[in-house]
């Protein structure tokens, strides 16, 4: 009988003679993890899942009002339950009852309320993490360090400090027995008994709510540690490093952590952060790898054997996915994982084991590879910039940042961008992107001259309307002064954990507003 992982390290935490089987014995569980995936039936392992979450939840009000009990496949489950969107949620299962959710969407007690930003409506979600959904999210952990591990064997990952800068762990009670707050720090706080030995930070400093205070007492606790995991939001991670390198006068994480061996990044695209990254962390030894963790659930992960998101099909989640092009109509075509095609834009859809039914999580996702399901994520059903009819979507405006920063010579570390219309002294319209820069452009015309360029190359809807400049004047760029985007942050109470600058805004209003911010602030 195969003995689990925790029954393999637990015992051996405490001593470097300990770790050193520990790193063994989790080597040859990764290998095993990742040939285990390898040979999935997908289509046979996601219909179980549905069927056992049905099963679990058909007594609760939702899987009544559903009729839940007549549900025997996927087909049953399209027709009988709708997509629906967090507000739906909110609205009609979780406000009546809040935060008291047992039995309105999922049997079990709620613990914890993950609360998330809410970046395309503006809004706070209340999104419940049920004790099914830790061990979920437990086991994608897993799952994504087993595919580093099982390709750098001699990694040794335990024989130092895996560091996950999350959000404050000090939780609000908002109900007897359940506490709200940032995702990052419910994960902190229910790591594995076995892991808790090897990762930081420890629980005085996680607690600290003051970000900019945790980001000072992290970076000076941490500069004498065997650092060998990092993980985090690359905007965070950034300014983190910036504060090492200041206390140890070295130059890359490299020469502080000279045993790190791999970064884990997570909450925003990453693309645009690569070069940076490989700059700051001045070793190839060093891996980043990517992560697909939404608040409603661990999706995907970088696997390094194909350097591409790949999904996870066995940890008690059910994917659809829905062309976004019929996102909007009455009946759209949903797609299990196993019937997914290559190069459509999808709107990603979850059914968990925390009470989300055929729910619109808002992220837009393209396959790259159907064996393996491997996709590249493309952005938000609600980010896009289409207010002079251009079309463009986040995952081109990331692409054309990064190719315009790669010519010249610039590093950025966080941006927005939205429409600047027509008024009586300007005839036609504009985007205006508003950007801070961890190494500005030399030449700032040329880099928005490339961007634009960019954006003409990636889009025929954009190209179309900059032609001769008869229905879209070229963008402008507004850089914003270094510490801007935390100035902003810490003002509106976003400092730390999964919170971030809003990215796209097609109305425009939030655009002006924070320009205006920023003007006002001097940054």
């Amino acid at each position: 009988m195969r003995m689990p992982l925790s029954s393999l390290i637990q015992p051996l935490a405490g001593s470097l003679l300990g770790r050193r089987l520990g790193d063994k014995c989790f080597v040859s569980f990764a290998r095993r993890r990742m040939a285990e995936l390898d040979h999935l039936d997908i289509d046979r392992v996601q219909k179980q899942t549905l069927q056992r979450l049905i099963r679990q939840a058909q007594h609760t009000r939702f899987g009544r009002d559903h009729d839940f009990a007549r549900i025997r496949t996927p087909r049953d489950y399209r027709r009988l339950v709708p997509l629906r969107t967090y507000e739906d949620f909110w609205r009609d299962y979780w406000q009546p009852v809040y935060p008291r959710l047992q039995g309105a969407t999922w049997p079990e007690a709620i613990p914890y309320i993950a609360l998330s930003s809410g970046t395309t409506s503006g809004t706070t979600k209340h999104i419940p993490v049920s004790p099914a959904m830790l061990h979920s999210n437990r086991r994608a952990a897993l799952t994504m360090l087993s595919s580093f591990a099982a390709v750098n064997p001699r990694a040794n990952l335990f024989h130092g400090q895996l560091f996950f800068l999350g959000g404050s762990t000090d939780l609000a009670a908002v109900g007897p027995d359940c506490q709200a707050g940032d995702l990052s720090a419910i994960a902190a706080l229910n790591v594995p008994s076995y892991l808790r030995p090897m990762t930081f930070p420890p629980p005085r400093v996680a607690l600290l709510t003051d970000w900019e205070e945790k980001l000072d007492r992290l970076a000076e606790a941490s500069l004498s540690l065997p650092i060998t995991l990092l993980g985090g939001v690359p905007s965070w991670l950034l300014i983190l490093m910036q504060r090492l390198k200041q206390r140890s006068g070295k130059a890359t994480l490299a020469e502080i952590w000279p045993a790190l061996r791999v970064v884990v990044v997570g909450g925003i695209k990453f693309d645009p952060y690569r070069e940076l990254f490989r700059q700051q962390l001045g070793s190839s030894q060093i891996r980043c790898l990517e992560t697909y963790p939404a608040s409603e659930g661990f999706i995907a992960f970088e696997d390094p054997r194909h350097d591409l998101l790949r999904v996870i099909p066995d940890h008690h989640l059910y994917l659809e996915f829905v062309p976004v092009a019929e996102l909007d109509q009455p009946q759209p075509t949903r797609h299990g994982l196993a019937e997914v095609e290559r190069g459509v834009q999808y709107a990603v859809v979850l059914t968990t084991c925390a009470g989300l039914w055929s729910y619109v999580i808002g992220d837009t996702v393209a396959f790259e590879r159907t064996d393996p399901p491997l996709l590249r994520f493309t952005g938000r059903t609600k980010y896009f910039l289409s207010a002079f009819g251009e079309h463009l979507i986040s995952e081109e405006v990331e692409k054309a940042l990064t190719l315009a920063c790669q010519a010249a010579g610039a590093q950025l570390t966080d941006y927005h961008v939205g429409p600047v219309f027509p008024d009586q002294g300007q005839p036609l319209g504009y985007h205006l992107y508003l950007i801070e820069f961890a190494k500005p452009p030399a030449d700032q015309e040329a880099f928005t001259q490339r961007l634009d360029q960019a954006l003409c190359d990636l889009n025929e809807d954009y190209r179309a309307h900059r032609r001769g400049d008869t229905s879209l004047l070229a963008p402008k760029v507004r850089v914003i002064q270094p510490g801007g985007v935390m100035a902003w942050m810490k003002a509106h109470g976003k400092l730390g954990g999964q919170h971030k600058l809003p990215r796209m805004d097609n109305t425009g209003q939030r655009t002006a507003a924070l320009a205006e911010w920023f003007d006002e602030k001097g940054y």
